[in-house]
């Protein structure tokens, strides 16, 4: 066997090393955390829609900031905004891990294909690989007759198209390989360049939620007052239905006294002393929040009406977020109860216009007090992630509704 057909060989089945198809990046970062393959291709649905509409809000939300011409509107759409970026950012590194965990199966499973595909090339480059190695006077003193060297290059020069042929598919698999390694780098740089701006947001709304803390540290007194009666609710409540309906008649109160005319000079006439009509009480149909969202991005667990573990039907959404993930207000309002409650960690009650409530569970950190007053988006705190999931009910005059009928 003439020693160029040999080296032909070999260079045809030199792609032995490059099955491992290993991707770079594995030994520089193994705490990465993927997603189970089953579920990276709805994940990655979800967070693209997910970051989709948290730029459209941040978007909005930025407009309304730069149009605003008080300060308490311009600096609370300011905060809801960079909420929004924050989720956002979440969002994109949620579609870059799902982009990972999908480039790194199909890897996978390219890699165990290519394996069995293998052994019978690899065999036959090992064999050419000890006759390459072997002596060109030795090989003209083995056993055997010109007439069977002959014939054996005869047979080598028949098998080498086939060989090519069949080698082509294999070659295809490995280009396909080495783009699955590009696209599992490039969706690592996109989770590292989310994570960078994700810190950097961070950075900013704390700063920017700091310097509302001190502009607002005079009005602080009465909040507090109020924030200790709604403990002391809290501590009367049987349980947390006890304690939204408990918040709701305080508010219904608080209503009724706004409503009272203030104190008027005697009028001339009896007929203008009429005392005003009542203000109108909130009917059913009495339109939801306008900008009522979800609290929180994540996979939902228990829809509305579903039935629970105990056998009780959801009144809620129950969501799993990422740990430490942004949780924003859902719409406009007031805040009736931020804090600890037993059994429910913490939570955070809004008051709507209309006779509408909403409540969150779950929450790690809330960053809002009693008699807050947000508008949709604006951050409450950080959820706990992992187990803990984040839960929202959406109430109208104390009963559950579907908070998905009512999202934007």
């Amino acid at each position: 066997m003439s020693r160029p057909i040999i080296l032909t060989l070999l260079a045809m089945f030199g792609f032995g090393g490059a099955l491992a198809l290993a991707l770079p990046e594995t030994q520089a970062a193994p705490s990465i955390a993927l997603l189970a393959p089953d579920e990276a291709e709805a994940a990655l649905a979800r967070a693209t829609r997910e970051s989709r509409l948290a730029e459209g809000r941040a978007a909005r939300l930025t407009r309304e900031a730069e149009a605003a011409t008080e300060a308490a509107t311009r600096t609370a759409s300011e905060a809801a905004a960079l909420a929004a970026r924050i989720q956002q950012a979440e969002a994109d590194i949620e579609v870059a891990r799902a982009r990972l965990t999908i480039a790194r199966q199909a890897r996978a499973t390219l890699t165990a294909r290519l394996s069995k595909k293998q052994e019978p090339t690899a065999r036959l480059a090992a064999a050419l690989q000890t006759a390459a190695r072997r002596p060109l006077a030795l090989a003209a003193l083995q056993p055997g007759s010109l007439k069977d060297v002959v014939h054996v290059r005869a047979v080598l020069d028949s098998a080498v198209p086939q060989i090519r042929a069949r080698t082509t598919a294999l070659r295809s698999e490995l280009d396909r390989g080495r783009a699955l390694e590009a696209q599992a780098a490039r969706a690592l740089d996109q989770m590292r360049s989310g994570e960078s701006a994700l810190r950097q947001r961070r950075i900013e709304l704390a700063t920017l939620e700091n310097q509302q803390r001190l502009a607002s540290r005079n009005a602080r007194g009465a909040a507090q007052r109020e924030g200790e009666r709604a403990l002391a609710l809290a501590e009367e409540a049987r349980d947390l239905d006890g304690l939204v309906d408990k918040l709701g008649e305080v508010a219904a109160l608080r209503q009724e006294l706004a409503a009272l005319p203030g104190p008027v000079l005697r009028p001339p006439d009896l007929a203008a002393a009429l005392p005003a009509a009542p203000a109108p009480a909130p009917s059913a149909s009495t339109p939801p929040p306008r900008d009522f969202q979800l609290p929180v991005q994540g996979r939902t667990l228990t829809g509305f009406g579903a039935k629970r573990a105990s056998g009780i039907a959801s009144t809620g959404l129950s969501l799993a977020p990422a740990k430490d993930a942004q949780v924003v207000a859902p719409a406009r309002g007031r805040i009736a109860f931020a804090g600890a409650y037993r059994g429910f960690g913490r939570i955070v009650i809004i008051e709507h216009d209309g006779g509408w409530t909403s409540l969150v569970t779950g929450l790690e950190q809330v960053e809002v007090a009693v008699g807050d007053l947000v508008i949709g988006g604006s951050p409450m705190g950080r959820a706990s992630g992992g187990a803990e999931p984040v839960t929202i009910e959406l109430r109208r005059e104390g009963k559950p509704v579907n908070p998905l009928q009512y999202l934007r």
